[in-house]
């Protein structure tokens, strides 16, 4: 295995991998997909939808870090969003991250109008994909991602959202074949 960060990140990331299944976090393979993703496209402005325990947001914030960009998270649980935070602070990212507390759709529906994101990873309620796609779609710079988690593992309630940014000009789409499937989709016009 690769170690990418510091004693103490690789130490949190490696406690939090044993949680894995309580928690709903991404694999590691998808977390330095994305870690690698943010870095190559060199992103600032990253919303995440699902924070969980922090998990996917630290490999998020520390590729923000090297882009001097900022992280965006949305998580609905009041005991996940305490874990994260505090996960955040002992990691060394939470100078750079703002995490909301709150239903997803609700919040994306009062995000200001000139509200711009370069990358947006979603992993929360699958059935609301397609939700989070339109809401998220007038933000998105062209030339930006949408990353969806699980579009393989949850086929059944992830679908839509599959059909709808395959269906729309505006995207080009691909589902990769990382652990639980991930959608990556980049806006083109």
């Amino acid at each position: 295995m690769i170690k990418y960060f510091d004693e103490t990140t690789e130490e949190t990331l490696a406690k939090l991998e044993e949680t894995q299944k309580n928690f709903w976090n991404i694999s590691r393979v998808t977390g330095e997909f994305l870690y690698t993703l943010v870095k190559s496209a060199n992103c600032k402005n990253v919303l995440e939808i699902g924070t969980s325990n922090g998990y996917s947001g630290i490999w998020l914030g520390k590729a923000l870090k090297e882009t001097q960009g900022h992280l965006t998270t949305i998580e609905f649980w009041e005991k996940r969003f305490v874990i994260a935070r505090e996960n955040f602070k002992i990691c060394g990212v939470d100078d750079l991250i703002t995490i909301v507390q709150g239903s997803a759709c609700d919040i994306l529906r009062e995000l200001p109008q000139d509200f711009e994101i370069d990358l947006a990873f979603v992993d929360a309620n699958k059935k609301e994909y397609i939700d989070y796609f339109e809401l998220i779609h007038p933000h998105l710079k062209v030339g930006g991602f949408i990353a969806c988690d699980n579009v393989l593992s949850h086929k059944e309630k992830t679908q839509t959202f599959i059909n709808a940014i395959n269906r729309n000009p505006d995207y080009e789409n691909v589902v990769l074949n990382l652990p639980a499937g991930l959608s990556l989709g980049r806006k083109i016009r």
